[in-house]
């Protein structure tokens, strides 16, 4: 199974991101809602200069990653965000290429936990050197409105116990570079 929203061009999701106080109490009433998981996965995720949205590489593993490129709001509550994912099996010259091309804008290591419940994805993610997070992913098929996500990403927040003072705006390359 892919462990990514969607591969190739035109892809939506809805998505929030959160701090997490108690990872425990928030993985326990995850459990609870998900059809599958958990899932473990470590990601190794660099950014480079994008003058149109956001741009990283995803590597997952020496022989297995992701370019990503993604555009979405800076913004805390639920937000569209619209992808294209190209996988590689040659992230380490990837990478390369493009930090010669465009120049790194930041490297973020986690170590995420991956649960889905029906067409959200429900990631609790543990950020090297920022601490525990939560994002949701409400996958949008091409019939479904951004309403319609924001609403579900909304139902599931409530379920997790998120509070609307735990949302937060922006990529984890910011919160990284705001601490300096």
């Amino acid at each position: 199974m892919s462990q990514e929203s969607g591969r190739g061009a035109g892809r939506r999701n809805v998505e929030i991101k959160a701090r997490v106080a108690d990872p425990a109490a928030v993985e326990t009433r995850a459990a609870a809602i998900a059809d599958q998981g958990p899932f473990d996965i470590e990601q190794d995720d660099t950014f480079f200069t994008c003058p149109n949205g956001r741009l990283k590489l995803r590597q997952l593993a020496p022989d297995r990653g992701e370019l990503i490129h993604y555009e979405r709001p800076d913004q805390g509550g639920p937000k569209l965000s619209s992808f294209v994912i190209a996988p590689t099996t040659d992230p380490a010259a990837l990478r390369e290429a493009l930090s010669r091309a465009w120049g790194t804008a930041g490297r973020v290591l986690k170590k995420r936990r991956l649960y889905l419940a029906g067409s959200t994805r429900i990631h609790l993610d543990r950020v090297e050197g920022l601490g525990d997070f939560l994002e949701l992913e409400v996958v949008l098929d091409a019939t479904q409105s951004v309403a319609g996500g924001e609403a579900e990403a909304r139902r599931i927040m409530a379920a997790l116990g998120v509070e609307e003072s735990d949302l937060v705006s922006g990529a984890y390359v910011d919160l990284l570079q705001a601490r300096g």
